[in-house]
């Protein structure tokens, strides 16, 4: 599965910025889709940030994205969004998205495609 993200930039602390992940092609047998961040320095993992069921639209969130950031999806636009906002430098990352047919998994290696990543930084 081809997965798109855009939307990334620079924002100021306490910021807002939505996100966008597009699944031009086919979308068959996916599950769920998620986001997941990776913050700059050697030796970083990918942490997750949100998931999304795609058929049902149930939603998962880590801790430090409870209560800031929304995830969402349209159906007819094969597009999976994030919404952010009271951003934070610890929020700056690279952000992809994933996708794959494990259900709303926070556990990169369960997910079979991924995007390049859209770079999001939060100035101090």
């Amino acid at each position: 599965v081809q997965l798109v993200e855009s939307g990334g930039g620079l924002v100021e602390i306490g910021g807002s910025l939505t996100l966008s992940c597009a699944a031009p092609g086919p979308i068959f047998n996916e599950n769920s889709m998620a986001w997941f961040r990776q913050s700059p320095g050697a030796g970083k993992e990918r942490e997750f940030v949100a998931a999304i069921e795609w058929t049902d639209g149930l939603v998962f969130y880590s801790m430090p994205a409870a209560g800031r950031f929304t995830i969402s999806r349209d159906l007819h636009k094969k597009t999976m969004y994030l919404q952010m906002r009271e951003m934070t430098p610890e929020d700056t990352a690279l952000y992809y998205c994933a996708a794959g047919r494990v259900i709303a998994s926070s556990v990169p290696d369960t997910y079979d495609s991924w995007g390049r990543g859209t770079q999001v930084t939060v100035s101090s």
